[in-house]
């Protein structure tokens, strides 16, 4: 989608704001409703705002974001010329949906992962993914152990699994990490893992196990089982940050049969922001930042090159974009959620954030 930036406008002057200088947030999240169950999109890519923190309305923090409509989104970024005259840039960003910060993750599922659910109920891959900096949201909207969009997924695969006419499917789960360039798998002592391609071109992860689920409540056991293997690590913005790529897998399959009758995955990305924000002081945090900052940067390239229908499409680039090929091929769909922090301090953050998301 497009983005524009405009200098030298007022907050006051925006549209986006009323006659009291008030955001007029996310005036239409109900009109996406006309569109929920679109899936000609290959990609779609959405915006979540998070509410300020406690500790950043305690320190007067600005909100600078301003969710326009349920696709639109203005930054206001103060700035200061060399004259010290200080004025906003404002820069104008759609997608196909934004979300403000009174959101929940039921609006968030209902717009982005339940037309992924009814995808794969048709036979289909489908992919979503969060992408931001650290403290932005990400694990909270994907893997929240009570209202990740994953819960809210997995009551509707095994809701579906009941009706007569998927009698027979089994939904199949595995959950590994990417962490430093190398697999492991959190279901398994995380035991390292290979990804190889087979002789018709397709990525298989060696070794990875998979555990059949037949309840809510075992798609949950399995995944907190998994959380606690994690990668994580205290950084400069994030007491307990991911320092890996996390990918929780959905197979259906049908029980006397080892092919794939549908495939969802959620992945939960590490934080995107330079080593130097992090807090990257040791030489084992710099390369944990390297390798993440290469991934994202494959995976961008990636995207970009399925949005504009390329013939070469640089899977090979990191192991997070090799093992996703299978998932951006062939009959797949994939939604990106790119969540933000609307405070003034994270202005450079954000706007690297909505501009990696921006197609």
């Amino acid at each position: 989608m497009g983005a524009t930036a405009r200098r030298g406008g007022s907050p006051q002057n925006l549209p986006g704001l009323n006659a009291y200088g008030v955001p007029t947030s996310s005036l239409s999240r109900g009109t996406s409703q006309t569109h929920l169950t679109n899936l000609d999109d290959r990609i779609r890519v959405a915006v979540r705002k998070r509410p300020l923190s406690r500790k950043e309305v305690k320190r007067n923090e600005v909100d600078i974001c301003v969710v326009q409509s349920s696709q639109r989104l203005v930054v206001n970024e103060p700035k200061v010329k060399v004259d010290l005259t200080r004025y906003i840039d404002e820069h104008d960003f759609v997608f196909d949906e934004t979300f403000d910060a009174d959101a929940d993750n039921d609006d968030v599922y209902r717009r982005t992962a339940r037309p992924l659910v009814e995808y794969m109920f048709q036979g289909g891959k489908a992919t979503c993914f969060a992408y931001g900096q650290t403290g932005s949201g990400k694990t909270y909207t994907m893997l929240d152990a009570e209202n990740g969009l994953y819960v809210k997924a997995g009551k509707d695969i095994f809701r579906l699994l009941q009706r007569p006419e998927y009698r027979g499917l089994q939904a199949h789960v595995s959950f590994y990490e990417i962490y430093q360039g190398q697999l492991y798998d959190l279901l398994n002592g995380r035991k390292k893992l290979f990804a190889r391609e087979d002789g018709k071109s397709r990525v298989v992860i060696t070794g990875l196990q998979e555990h059949i689920c037949s309840s809510l409540a075992g798609l949950m056991q399995a995944f907190q089982h998994g959380a606690h293997a994690r990668s994580t690590g205290a950084t400069g913005a994030n007491a307990d940050s991911s320092r890996s790529h996390a990918i929780l897998q959905i197979v259906l399959r049908e029980e006397a049969s080892p092919r794939p009758r549908g495939k969802l995955s959620f992945i939960d990305l590490a934080g995107s922001e330079r080593g130097a924000d992090r807090g990257d002081t040791d030489s084992k945090t710099r390369i944990e930042g390297s390798e993440i900052n290469k991934s994202l940067l494959a995976l961008k390239e990636c995207i970009r090159a399925l949005d504009q229908d390329q013939k070469h499409t640089p899977f090979r680039q990191s192991k997070l974009t090799q093992v996703l090929k299978d998932s951006f091929t062939g009959n797949s769909r994939t939604c990106m959620i790119a969540t933000i922090s609307p405070g003034i301090v994270n202005s450079e953050h954000t706007l690297n954030t909505l501009r990696y998301a921006d197609r």
